[in-house]
């Protein structure tokens, strides 16, 4: 298992303070939130890997849904040009209470999905051979005309891509096989969502290797202990022995306990 340390909107200058503090502590990898109106993540991002060396620097996660694809491609695959070929991309629909309707983006969860699934596509193809000619519903992109240099990735096949992926729904699980990885919610149909367990990762690890897609990552987040080390590792196992393989500590409401979790780094067993 590898572990990651995500970090709310912040200030510019603690957000990369905080990625090298990150690497420093032993963590495999530092994303940042990224959303409407907030410090820039892919800017912050940057700026860590001017100063680290070895972490992942990510987005957790990048609500596709109201970004230009192409944009996030170029984003996505400067940053790893500057990283010597660590960044992760992280992607799902967003949440639409942070102020989807109040600067007039998509609400209609149909329709964000697919404008992730188009977008998905372009930045593949993006990434692929810089042209790209892509004709859907929402997005009509033909570069093949273009004198124009996208710049490519240094991780081949590509960067890799995390996407939330709603667990017995088959339009998500469909894209969670065309990525990376998998970040787990339960939504099954017909029922109300719930809190993903070890249960459900081992159910969804059978259901990958079942789609010959074992090398799939599975991501869960969720926030351990900063004062008891052993109950923090066991947590932390229980994840690793159900099949995930991050996991992503997430502390989102308590700044003083976040900071002393990211100065402990991931509490190996």
């Amino acid at each position: 298992m590898k572990f990651g340390f995500v970090m709310p909107p912040d200030d510019a200058e603690t957000a990369v303070t905080y990625a090298v503090e990150a690497e420093q502590a032993g963590w495999d990898a530092f994303f940042l939130s990224d959303g409407m109106w907030c410090v820039d993540a892919w800017l912050c991002l940057t700026a860590a890997a001017m100063q680290t060396k070895s972490i992942r620097l990510g987005t957790l996660l990048t609500p596709l849904s109201i970004m230009r694809p192409w944009k996030v491609a170029a984003q996505a695959a400067t940053l790893d040009q500057l990283s010597n070929g660590r960044a992760i991309l992280s992607i799902g629909m967003g949440a639409v209470d942070v102020g989807f309707a109040e600067f007039g983006e998509e609400t209609d969860l149909r329709t964000r999905a697919e404008l992730v699934d188009e977008g998905l596509e372009i930045i593949h193809q993006l990434w692929h051979d810089n042209a790209c000619a892509y004709q859907g519903k929402h997005y009509r992109v033909d570069t093949t005309a273009l004198q124009v240099h996208m710049p490519h990735p240094v991780q081949q096949p590509r960067i890799p891509i995390w996407v939330v992926g709603a667990w017995l729904r088959p339009k998500s699980m469909r894209r969670v096989l065309r990525c990376d990885g998998v970040i787990p919610i339960m939504k099954p149909k017909g029922e109300n969502s719930h809190p993903c367990t070890p249960n459900d990762i081992r159910a969804l690890r059978a259901w990958l290797e079942e789609q010959h897609s074992s090398s799939i990552d599975i991501v869960v987040e969720g926030e351990t202990p900063d004062d008891d080390p052993e109950k923090a590792q066991a947590i932390i196992q229980s994840w690793a022995e159900a099949g995930a393989t991050w996991w992503i500590e997430s502390i989102w409401d308590a700044p003083d306990t976040r900071l002393k979790r990211l100065h402990q780094g991931p509490l190996l067993p």
